[in-house]
């Protein structure tokens, strides 16, 4: 087994194996409160955290969402969205938008797990699905969604110094959030924080080893 082999192993085995219950998410709170609260359920979504494996090299995928979206435009995302009705869960919603958005074929991916739900300021409880793509061919930009699609390397986000602090005032008040150092597109917000928990959870050991 080759040392890649080996680091995603371990990775797997640090993860969940299957998605959160409802009654576990339940007491989950957001990352920011709006002002006056949430008028609606929460909305379920997904996002797919690809470690992307070109050998024995190994990436995280990202995307700049379209400067034409309604909302979060020009951010950094993890592929991903509501999950419909029509899914089978998670996993299937996360490789259904990958595809959409960045074509990633879905058998190109092989599903390690799941991190812990992650709620929004503005109302969806996200699951992360964390999975090792292997791609047999580029990925590319569906222009409605995506402007650039890019890849930092697993090794960077294994260091606690590649993790900072972001600050944004929105609706009349601050807001913190972690930003990853890298040479690309800012990465901050939702994305961040999701990324650090991966660190977290996931990788911090690997640095400590």
């Amino acid at each position: 087994m080759s040392a890649a082999d080996e680091l995603i192993e371990r990775i797997r085995l640090r993860l969940l194996p299957d998605p959160q219950a409802a009654e576990e998410t339940a007491s989950l709170v957001p990352d920011w409160m709006p002002e006056g609260g949430f008028s609606s359920p929460r909305r379920d979504a997904a996002v797919l955290i690809a470690l992307v494996r070109r050998g024995e090299a190994l990436s995280v995928l990202y995307t700049e969402r379209s400067p034409d979206l309604r909302s979060h435009s020009g951010q950094v995302a993890f592929p991903g969205g509501k999950i419909d009705p029509t899914d089978a869960g998670p996993s299937e919603a996360a490789l259904r938008e990958a595809n959409e958005e960045v074509g990633l074929d879905p058998a190109d991916a092989r599903l390690l797990g799941y991190m812990p739900a992650y709620f929004t300021g503005s109302n969806y409880l996200i699951t992360p699905v964390v999975a090792e793509v292997r791609p047999r061919r580029p990925f590319v930009e569906n222009p409605g969604e995506v402007k650039t699609v890019f890849e930092v390397p697993l090794d960077l986000l294994m260091q606690e110094q590649s993790f900072g602090t972001f600050h944004i005032e929105a609706r009349g008040r601050d807001h913190t959030t972690w930003q990853i150092a890298h040479d690309g597109p800012l990465i901050w917000g939702i994305t961040a924080n999701l990324t650090r928990n991966f660190y977290e959870l996931v990788l911090r050991a690997e640095a400590a080893a």
